[in-house]
């Protein structure tokens, strides 16, 4: 990591060096006034009488990167939130955070084009140049410092550092005093030593798997392989999608999900996962990586990282209800950890016909309740003890129809451990009636 390099202009608040390019160049923007946003204004304003507005900066370090011949990405990167009413700015893409293509679309008569001719004529190029300039400065906005202290701590969880309020806070401050000090490149080595000496860390690196179905993961840059389904899933925001939308469906899901294990490094058994996703493809992406395999799957959970290497003791014997249906050979179970999911479920597979000869309901041994697993041992130890239970019940089951209202880690670990069970269809609940809708076939 470079801090404030020599020699690449106004980008060089923070490097990113690469064993392989490219680089990653940085202009860093912080006030603690961040009312005002980043527009037109902003950038091709000068800050005093001689200087060059900061767009103009901006574009001079780009010629000095284009000059190396070697591949580079760059950013400028601000606790600003952009100004809606900007006629370029407002066509920044949220996932890419780049003005184009869609900034290069319109004729020069246009709103659009008049902002280009402002704004070419400010950084002293010509609109093609400008538009080249488009496609490589990245806009990280709205960067506040609660939205930095979680991104972090999910890095830092995902390398095998303690990543309490602590631990970031001797890190940041363990590189605030290298800036003081005048160090301008940390190298690895001098990470590890650091890390040695704050005592940080905790546990293995891990590799990272991005998987997003609700809103966009802002660690999918950083992950090993990532999954994104957060446009292929119905809903316009992350509470209201649900299930894909069509052409989409749950059977690519379960292969994308299904093949992710194939697509990280060779040799790191050891795995986090980030993202956003419901109950079914937590499930899923446990099984993917089930236990067997020799896998070791962490996922943050409300602060904490559970891991399902965590130790526990013995496993937790759920509370059970068994209520019959008398409809056919298979067994329904509903795991009611946060919520009760009873009457929901009864009436669906009521209402479907589903064929099952009785729906078991299991639920913590302190009952059902938001707050009923209160670390990673426990988590664990009800997962095992709630897969050994299904076991029991399902032995002469035909097939199991499995339904979940529990934190996603468990249901992360539950699927992680399925195994010796019989054939099983995953339900995600959809919220619109009939409430559920068969996600994914598990063979276990």
């Amino acid at each position: 990591m470079g801090v404030e390099v020599d020699g690449v202009g106004n980008l060089d608040d923070i490097v990113r060096y690469r064993t392989r390019p490219p680089h990653h160049f940085a202009q860093v923007k912080y006030t603690v006034d961040s009312t005002s946003p980043i527009n037109e204004s902003y950038l091709l304003t000068p800050s005093t009488k001689n200087a060059k507005p900061l767009l103009a900066k901006i574009v001079a370090a780009w010629r000095r990167l284009i000059e190396t011949d070697e591949p580079f990405e760059m950013s400028l990167i601000t606790n600003r939130a952009p100004d809606p009413d900007d006629p370029l700015l407002a066509l920044r893409d949220s996932r890419t955070q780049l003005l184009m293509p869609r900034a290069g679309e319109k004729g020069p008569s246009s709103t659009i084009g008049r902002a280009r001719r402002r704004w070419a004529q400010a950084a002293g190029v010509d609109e093609i140049t400008l538009l080249r300039v488009f496609e490589d400065l990245r806009f990280d906005l709205a960067r506040d410092p609660a939205h930095v202290l979680e991104l972090t701590q999910y890095l830092m969880a995902a390398t095998g550092l303690r990543h309490d309020d602590a631990a970031v806070n001797a890190g940041v401050s363990w590189v605030g005093q290298q800036v003081r000090d005048g160090h301008r490149e940390l190298t690895a080595e001098i990470v590890r030593e650091a890390i040695s000496k704050l005592d940080l860390l905790a546990g293995p690196a891990r590799a990272i798997l991005s998987i997003a179905t609700l809103k966009p993961d802002p660690l999918r840059e950083e992950a090993d392989y990532a999954l994104d389904w957060a446009d292929r899933f119905q809903g316009d925001t992350a509470y209201s999608k649900r299930r894909p939308a069509p052409p989409a469906g749950w059977d690519q899901l379960q292969r994308d999900i299904e093949a992710a294990p194939g697509q990280l490094p060779r040799g790191t058994p050891s795995v986090a996962i980030t993202g956003s996703i419901r109950l079914a493809p937590a499930f899923l992406v446990g099984t993917a990586f089930r236990m067997v395999t020799g896998a070791d799957l962490a996922v943050l959970q409300r602060g904490q990282l559970w891991s399902t290497n965590d130790r526990y003791g013995t496993p937790l014997r759920p509370m059970e209800d068994d209520i019959r249906l008398d409809q056919g050979p298979d067994l329904a179970v509903g795991v009611a950890i946060a919520a009760d999911l009873t009457a929901d479920v009864v009436e669906f597979l009521r209402m479907q016909e589903i064929p099952a000869e009785r729906l078991l309901i299991l639920r913590p041994p302190g009952g059902t309740a938001d707050n009923s697993i209160p670390d990673a041992a426990t988590a664990n130890a009800l997962a095992i003890g709630i897969r050994d239970a299904i076991r029991r019940a399902s032995r002469t089951a035909s097939r199991i129809h499995l339904f979940m209202a529990a934190p996603m880690g468990l249901a992360l670990m539950l699927g992680h451990r399925w195994n010796r069970i019989r054939p099983t269809t995953v339900y995600e609940d959809i919220s619109i009636s009939p409430v559920y809708e068969a996600a994914f076939e598990v063979d276990a």
